[in-house]
């Protein structure tokens, strides 16, 4: 019985290989930051208001003029086709079924044109590696496909040390060891469905590197960024880009205030899941300082680590404007494809509602003013 979405990672597993889910749950190093902001979003505690009208509860937000029919929207991932091919596709459609955005990862396997036609605007979140003409090819191509917004991911000038990944050898290319080899085949719906489709690719550089290009794919897997970014690089994509801008990764205030004077649309409050720096604070308790230093100017969103509409209340009474959702959805996509993600979906929703209405909160506006407690 799948009640929450740890029961939905545990049916996940049983259905991937060791590598594969290694890959999806993993962070980096000792995995502190990932277990951090577990923990930290545990101790945050609401405190609930009584006899307030509760006959309807509203759980739609607006963000850039666009209404959502949650408060949340599916974060960028990369390799989703190694969980399932077309990965992207599905949860993309689910995403859309339940009015809420999907964020494509410049590390897709799918075509962005394919996930433009599955989704209704569909975001495009840009890594911007040495070569600079790939993230101009994906900017443009986004633009031409009326994509809603951009994320420039700024939090990962190097990629984490993720031990679990060095430990399984998974690298592009990849060439399955002997141990990789018997858990592929130990996990034989998987294998098939990988084996029909083939080994996932990073597609949306073809234009530029050529498809199949070993350099390519290893340098987007192993996260090698143009470290010569800095804020004044912000000009040379604003004259690709016109539309909302977001910048994902932020973890200090004073960066927020520098985005804000920037004239940067919006932020994602974010430890990459806990993939990078494994000394990174918890997002839920870097958000309220963020929140305070834009001031209501611009929308604020976080991420990493949220599992249950609880977690996505405590983040909307710290001022949240949104959360993206990730793993989550990758559980449902490994269960039951399009149909898990948006179960999952659902399950979240149904679970922010509940928690809403115990907490007297009839829309997300009025969850602000519970009153919420963080011990940090």
């Amino acid at each position: 019985m799948l009640l929450n979405v740890d029961d939905y990672q545990k049916a996940a597993r049983k259905k991937l290989p060791r590598f594969v889910r290694d890959y999806v749950d993993g962070g980096a190093e000792r995995e502190l930051a990932l277990s951090r902001n577990r923990r930290a979003l545990d101790e945050c505690v609401l405190t609930p208001r009584v006899l307030r009208n509760t006959t309807t509860v509203d759980t739609s937000v607006e963000i850039f003029g666009s209404r959502w029919s949650h408060p949340y929207a599916v974060a960028p991932m990369g390799l989703n086709g190694l969980v399932r091919p077309q990965g992207d596709v599905l949860i993309a459609k689910a995403a859309k079924a339940l009015g809420v955005p999907f964020m494509q990862s410049t590390a897709s396997n799918s075509r962005i044109e394919a996930v433009a036609t599955a989704a209704t605007a569909p975001w495009l979140q840009l890594y911007v590696m040495g070569d600079r003409s790939m993230a101009e090819q994906l900017v443009r191509r986004a633009k031409k496909l009326g994509s809603e917004a951009l994320v420039l991911t700024i939090d990962v000038p190097v990629s984490g040390y993720r031990e679990k990944d060095e430990r399984n050898g998974f690298k592009l290319p990849f060439r399955p060891t002997v141990s990789t080899a018997l858990e592929m085949l130990l996990h034989p719906a998987w294998l098939a469905r990988a084996a029909t489709a083939g080994a996932p690719e990073f597609v949306n550089l073809a234009e530029v590197e050529g498809k199949g290009s070993a350099q390519a794919q290893a340098a987007l897997l192993n996260r090698t960024m143009d470290r010569s970014m800095v804020w004044e690089s912000l000009q040379w994509l604003r004259t690709l880009w016109d539309g909302p801008l977001l910048l994902k990764g932020i973890q200090h205030p004073e960066d927020a205030k520098t985005a804000r004077q920037r004239g940067v649309d919006g932020l994602i409050v974010s430890n990459h899941g806990g993939r990078q720096l494994d000394a990174a604070p918890a997002t839920i308790h870097s958000l309220p300082a963020i929140v305070s230093a834009v001031n209501g100017e611009i929308p604020v969103l976080i991420d990493s680590g949220f599992r249950s509409g609880t977690d996505i209340a405590k983040a909307l009474a710290l001022g949240a404007n949104a959360v993206l959702i990730g793993r989550p959805a990758l559980y449902g996509l490994a269960v039951d494809g399009e149909k898990g993600v948006a179960d999952v979906l659902q399950l979240l929703s149904k679970e922010l509602t509940r928690t809403m209405t115990l907490l007297g909160a009839s829309n997300v506006h009025s969850l602000q003013e519970i009153g919420l407690k963080s011990n940090n």
